[in-house]
């Protein structure tokens, strides 16, 4: 993806030093973030910083630039982050963060395989980030972008522009014990909501569409205001 965005401007890569799958929006505030220059050669690529996604962002945008960016990306995940798990995820925590700040922000994902081959998504990415960046309204400023296995390996790859679904995504917990015998419990997913007529991130990734899908982050239930105001929340 860096190598990519380099074709439209000037990349600087400020990313999690280990993994952070499933962080959602944590941030570092009760121990120092620690971070480190990373070269490629004698190029300064950027920074490795201990911490979560949306600590990379905050801290970029407040302490490595002189002025905001024009663009963050956060991705390419090797996982899809679509539906409710949306939620959980350190990729969109990231380009989240971005919004606050008021920068076009996009998270990138890709389904997970045994070798994600990245550089075969990033070259269509980066023509949909260039899209949405000429023809986004200026009003929506966060994007979530998806690329299921059939879209990678496909030669034609059709963009559908979804909600996020909001079914409940099931998921278990398999239940081991150490050999002091106590209980310990891994967890695994599993399949997705069954499909409804609404089409959304979920059903459209399925059926291998790559999908798109404009965000916000204010989670305000607009039309339980009017009602709750009616209310008499007088404490005696």
């Amino acid at each position: 993806m860096e190598s990519e965005l380099q074709a439209i401007g000037e990349v600087t890569v400020i990313a999690p030093q280990i993994e952070q799958s499933g962080v959602s929006h944590t941030i570092t505030y009760l121990t120092p973030l620690t971070c480190r220059q990373v070269y490629d050669g004698e190029r300064q690529r950027g920074w490795a910083v201990d911490g979560s996604p949306a600590d990379c962002v905050k801290l970029a945008v407040s302490e490595f630039f002189d002025k905001p960016p024009d663009l963050i990306v956060s991705g390419i995940n090797g996982g899809l982050n679509c539906g409710i798990n949306i939620l959980y995820s350190g990729t969109v925590a990231a380009a989240i963060e971005g919004a606050f700040f008021g920068i076009p922000s996009i998270a990138v994902s890709m389904e997970r395989e045994r070798k994600c081959q990245f550089e075969l998504v990033a070259p269509y990415a980066r023509q949909i980030i260039e899209k949405i960046i000429k023809s986004r309204d200026p009003n929506t400023v966060l994007f979530n972008l998806n690329f299921p296995t059939a879209a990678v390996h496909s030669a034609e790859k059709e963009v559908l522009v979804v909600p996020m679904g909001v079914r409940r995504h099931e998921g278990t917990y398999v239940r081991r014990e150490t050999p002091g015998g106590d209980p310990y419990f891994w967890a695994t997913l599993g399949p997705p909501p069954e499909p409804t007529e609404l089409e959304t991130d979920i059903t459209a990734l399925r059926k291998g569409y790559v999908t798109l899908t404009p965000l916000d982050y204010d989670l305000t239930k607009q039309c339980s205001l009017e009602m709750l105001r009616q209310c008499d929340f007088s404490i005696a």
